[in-house]
């Protein structure tokens, strides 16, 4: 039986980091620390709710090396906080050194930390740090409205019909925000072999579920859904603007199982520290499919077309987490339909959500 311990997560207040620590007070048997610096518009909400819960919060930038040291010591610290976008330092509302200093210098310290108080390390990464050019390049055919791989088409290694695996590469370019994970991903499994630390690194496909804040770069499905409720402009881009451009879902409460795992584990060998965490094939869907789901759940929209294409933009990514299931008897819970209701519940319930949560 898995002793009590004292978990700290960073970006406690985001999305991420706030969903995991009600999931985990909610299973019980740890003490939940966390910090936040509340920069990102609509984290603040979150705040009571977790001290309601018994989540111990501290303000810190994760930034700031001399923020952490007044944290109480943990046994682990998970890392939910980063600047998530693809778009990041290359859009104009941030800058190349913020985001490299927020997403790979925030871990660093974040390490440090481990290394001083003998914790160890989540990192949640992200599918972004797969090669950008193969997966645009993939052979890909439109069939219900959706991007899938050509059937009998020769694709890359690492890629099948059920994703894309830890074996396909990770080679340049990846986009800033995706270097600035791959690198934090090395980082902490080289911290976890020099100082005897456990050491866990899970991409996560895209994480989704009500509260999270609505932005287009890094929360697609609440993005659509709050704006298609508020019937306020949308676009199809790039892809011919026909919106068959996929992605797969996952609630981010649906970790917890390998996270809980994860902390009772025994030394790994390297190569199984890192393990995708997605919904997988079986919950893809492309804007075109969202759409439909949104005309059919809330009311008809006309979304607009820009077929010119943006930086980074990929047809289909799917995660393959076989690897995940075989390591920890780990299978996304929420499908994706239940996730999509939720969105539209909470977005029913926070008319105000998009103007707070991402401001022009």
């Amino acid at each position: 039986m898995l002793r009590p311990m004292r978990i700290l997560i960073s970006g406690v207040c985001g999305f991420v980091g706030s969903t995991l620590a009600r999931a985990l007070t909610e299973a019980g048997g740890h003490e939940l620390v966390g910090f936040d610096n509340f920069i990102r518009p609509g984290s603040e909400s979150n705040r009571a709710d977790l001290k309601r819960r018994g989540v111990k919060l501290f303000h810190g930038d994760l930034r700031s090396a001399s923020d952490l040291e007044t944290l109480p010591s943990a046994d682990w610290v998970i890392d939910a906080a980063a600047n998530p976008s693809v778009l990041a330092g290359v859009d104009g509302r941030t800058s190349s050194r913020q985001l490299i200093e927020h997403n790979l210098g925030g871990t660093v310290n974040l390490l440090e930390y481990c290394k001083q108080h003998r914790a160890g390390f989540i990192l949640l990464s992200t599918s972004r740090v797969y090669a950008i050019e193969p997966l645009a390049a993939l052979p890909v055919t439109a069939k219900d409205g959706a991007f899938h791989p050509t059937p009998g088409a020769k694709l890359p290694p690492g890629v099948s019909a059920a994703g894309v695996d830890e074996t396909f590469s990770t080679t340049a370019p990846v986009s800033l925000y995706g270097a600035t994970k791959l690198a934090s991903e090395a980082l902490a499994l080289e911290y976890g072999e020099t100082f005897s630390l456990p050491v866990f690194v899970n991409r996560c496909g895209v994480l989704a579920g009500a509260g999270q804040f609505g932005r287009a770069d890094q929360g697609i499905f609440a993005y659509w859904i709050n704006t298609w409720l508020r019937q306020r402009p949308l676009k199809y881009i790039g892809f011919g603007g026909q919106g068959h451009q996929v992605r797969d879902c996952l609630h981010p409460r649906d970790l917890v199982p390998a996270l809980v795992a994860q902390f009772a584990a025994p030394k790994l060998a390297a190569p199984d520290r890192i393990a995708n965490f997605a919904g997988g094939a079986g919950s893809a869907r492309s804007l075109r499919q969202l759409s439909d789901w949104c005309s059919t759940r809330l009311h008809t929209h006309t979304v607009g077309v820009d077929p010119t294409p943006r930086p980074f933009d990929i047809p289909w990514v799917v995660l393959d987490s076989s690897k995940a299931a075989r390591l920890w008897r780990w299978q996304p819970a929420t499908p994706t339909e239940a996730i999509l209701e939720e969105i539209a519940a909470h977005a029913r319930a926070h008319p105000e959500w998009l103007d707070l949560s991402a401001p022009l």
